[in-house]
């Protein structure tokens, strides 16, 4: 056997299989190594979901995996600003102490917590709970609250879970205010895409002011005006009421409060919501009535409405979409799902923020009242915060007012890998393995009916210096002295006997002990964590949630292959590539409605009296001195979110241009390549200028993920692009959920002066 022959039969071994950690997909990859560089990266065949499929941006994650930017030792404040370098036992035993601190002299409510993991980096978020609840801290907030929390309030309301659309089998695909060509978040998205197109028994419906990559894919583009998209979406729903294409059988038997919907739609003026978002009449009647006969239609909503006025409105209408067509419960239509690990608590109590009484979604404070439930001399005001794999002072809306209020705290502690924005505000960094240096997971697990989860093993041995966060969070829950560790003792040794032990032991170790029964996770990390195979001992957290899925979902676990949650926990840690934990049928999906009825909801008075309203509603929000609607933050072919600190990745748009319609162009004086000053009421900024048929006048776009500061290996530092949020808001926000109006920013734009020499 030659050389090469030996080579190209061990090649397979050298791939050890991970997943891409730049949205929500989570496409499992797989990687050969060169040192602690990902050499070579490829998609997973192996992998359930994604089958092997990636885009481009999974191909350059060594970008993340080795920059510059890694921290390697705890850091601590000085007085003066500056940042020292400190050892982990002094850094854990100070923050300890200072969040104890806190705790008794205010109460653990005023300790506040921002994150759970970045894309794909969850595990870390399931241990977090261990320390605040230990402390009574229960206030949190992360990026979810910044896009999801008006849908799923709607999703409480019709059936109490999310829905998610079957688009790989889908007669009629609908997407609003989403262009999955370039954000992907279903499974092989550009695979399917092209499938659609291809197909002419199928069609695609896109309703987005943008000539996205998938509008032009489109065989209807209803090109909506930024910010009307509630009247397109009244109008659709009107048309499928009063031209009676709705299945009557299926609102008959699976859904109550119809007729309220209906009444309300019947008196939609269609011809004059037309006309207020700037679609064609007849073809928004052409939409509707392809929606109507479709045998299966599946609906995706995205930022584009979601980060704009009418948000929760927005997601009421497109649901009534599917659900007046009876598109629920069958192949290619909307599901409910099985989840892993939820990412929301779907219910219908609100709560409230104790300082500006602004409504607490799905668990989640609204992002933009952040700053306010800091500042000031309220009682109730936060006093401490931790931020965890985020960087909310780059991220939420009007970034000095984050800076401010980030700043007034007693104490704040960011964990993360590198030195962000919000670390630099932080009374102490804690240095985060990579992603790729210890187990990690996602729980973005949604598709239905085969839904599955990924526990990635780690790729190398942490960087010297750093530490996995479910360590980091169980050093600190030691610090605390809560718990005895003799009580750990029996759980120690019925892990190392079977799980079956292991099990009797748990249940009856946190029944009689309520502190044990406050911080699950940690006793899980140092009891079962052990036995687990080297660098795993961050899964155990998973055990438990593979117990609940087992209890929650029996028949559709078993039809997965997993006799009992034992049995699916064991999989998980044993698959590398990912496993199917559920299998479910059809009919499952009623089961999964939370209403005792088992039927949806239809009936929200609050959303009824906002189509009742949009007939005199404003239907744009700019002004003279600041015409243009700006969207802050549209996903483009090399952006990605703000783990990816080097901006070398980049093959074009290095600067993140400003897109601008031929017409504002010309208007404006701007010119292709040259500069703009972008300013709102919030801050202004420059940047180069690309401009695009793409836009409609009086729309301008800015990418996500510049803005971010970066040390070339020059020494040099660099800040290419604009960061968004420094044009943003936290006053321009949906009524119901607290969401911002990141799409639709009222700016001014002019040609930026051209610098003086001397």
């Amino acid at each position: 056997m030659t050389n090469e022959d030996v080579a190209a039969a061990a090649a397979p071994e050298d791939w050890q299989p991970t997943a891409c950690i730049l949205c929500e997909c989570n496409c499992g990859i797989v990687v050969q190594l060169d040192g602690r560089k990902l050499a070579k990266i490829r998609g997973d065949k192996e992998h359930p979901a994604s089958q092997g499929y990636t885009c481009n941006k999974a191909l350059r994650l060594d970008h993340y995996q080795n920059n510059r930017s890694r921290l390697t030792s705890p850091m601590r404040r000085r007085p003066d600003g500056s940042y020292e370098e400190i050892d982990w036992d002094t850094a854990i035993a100070e923050i300890a102490s200072g969040f104890k601190h806190i705790a008794q002299a205010y109460g653990g409510d005023k300790i506040f917590y921002y994150g759970g993991g970045g894309q794909g980096n969850h595990l870390g978020g399931a241990y977090s709970g261990a320390f605040l609840k230990a402390l009574g801290s229960h206030y949190r907030s992360n990026a979810l609250a910044q896009e999801k929390t008006g849908e799923a309030w709607v999703d409480a309301h019709l059936y109490g879970g999310h829905t998610r659309g079957e688009f790989e089998h889908a007669e009629v695909s609908v997407f609003i205010g989403k262009n999955p060509w370039m954000s992907q978040s279903f499974p092989r998205a550009r695979t399917v895409l092209n499938d659609i197109a291809k197909d002419p028994k199928r069609s695609m419906i896109v309703i987005d002011p943008v000539i996205t990559d998938t509008a032009k894919m489109a065989d209807m583009h209803l090109r909506v005006r930024p910010g009307t998209d509630a009247w397109v979406l009244a109008a659709l729903a009107a048309v499928v009421a009063q031209e009676n294409l709705c299945d009557d059988a299926f609102l008959a038997n699976h859904v109550t409060g119809a007729e309220n919907v209906l009444d309300v739609l019947r008196t939609v003026d269609v011809g004059d919501y037309a006309l207020r978002c700037g679609v064609d009449e007849e073809l928004i009647r052409a939409a509707a009535r392809r929606i109507g006969a479709a045998e299966s239609v599946s609906v995706f909503e995205d930022l584009g409405i979601q980060q704009a006025p009418n948000s929760t409105l927005c997601s009421y209408l497109n649901k009534l979409l599917w659900v007046l067509t009876g598109n629920f419960a069958k192949r290619g239509a909307q599901h409910l799902h099985s989840s892993f690990g939820p990412l929301f608590r779907h219910t219908l109590d609100v709560g409230r923020t104790p300082v500006t009484g602004a409504p607490i979604v799905g668990g989640l404070i609204p992002s933009n009242v952040v700053p306010q439930e800091m500042i000031g001399d309220h009682p109730d005001r936060f006093r401490a915060m931790i931020v965890e794999s985020s960087n909310p002072a780059h991220s939420l809306a009007d970034s000095n007012a984050c800076r401010d209020a980030f700043s007034s705290l007693e104490l704040m502690v960011v964990i993360d890998v590198a030195m962000t924005e919000t670390a630099r505000l932080a009374h102490y960094v804690l240095p985060a393995a990579s992603q790729y240096e210890k187990a990690e997971s996602t729980f973005f697990n949604l598709e239905f009916p085969h839904n599955t989860f990924h526990l990635r093993h780690r790729l190398m041995e942490p960087l010297e210096g750093t530490l996995p966060e479910p360590e980091i969070w169980a050093r600190l829950v030691r610090a605390l002295g809560v718990v005895d560790d003799a009580e750990l003792e029996p759980l120690r040794r019925a892990a190392a006997e079977s799980r079956e032990a292991f099990t009797a032991a748990f249940l009856q170790a946190v029944s009689s002990s309520p502190m044990l029964g406050k911080v699950l996770p940690y006793v899980l990390y140092e009891t079962l964590g052990p036995t687990l195979p080297e660098g795993l001992s961050g899964a155990a957290a998973l055990w438990g949630l593979a117990q609940k899925a087992a209890m929650t979902y029996p028949e559709a676990v078993r039809r997965a292959g997993h006799a009992d949650g034992n049995a699916l926990f064991d999989a998980i840690v044993s698959s590398p590539s990912g496993i199917t934990f559920t299998v479910h049928e059809y009919e499952d999906d009623f089961a999964l409605i939370t209403h005792a009825d088992r039927k949806i909801a239809l009936d929200m008075p609050e959303m009824l009296a906002e189509i009742r309203a949009l007939s005199d509603a404003q239907t744009h929000f700019t002004t003279p001195d600041f015409p243009i609607v700006l969207s802050a933050g549209e996903r483009r072919a090399y952006t990605a979110n703000d783990i990816f600190r080097d901006p070398t990745w980049r093959k074009r748009d290095a600067d993140g241009a400003l897109r601008v319609s031929l017409e504002d162009a010309e208007k404006l004086g701007l010119v292709h390549g040259g500069r703009a000053r972008i300013t709102t009421a919030a801050g202004s900024a420059e940047a180069s200028v690309e401009i695009s048929e793409a836009m409609l006048p009086g729309h301008a776009s800015l990418p996500n993920g510049f803005g971010l500061d970066f040390v070339d290996s020059d020494g040099r530092a660099h800040v290419p692009g604009v960061a968004p949020n420094a044009l943003t808001s936290s006053d321009w926000r949906d009524p119901y959920a607290g969401t911002p109006w990141h799409k639709h920013v009222p700016a001014r734009i002019e040609p930026a002066p051209v610098p003086v020499t001397v």
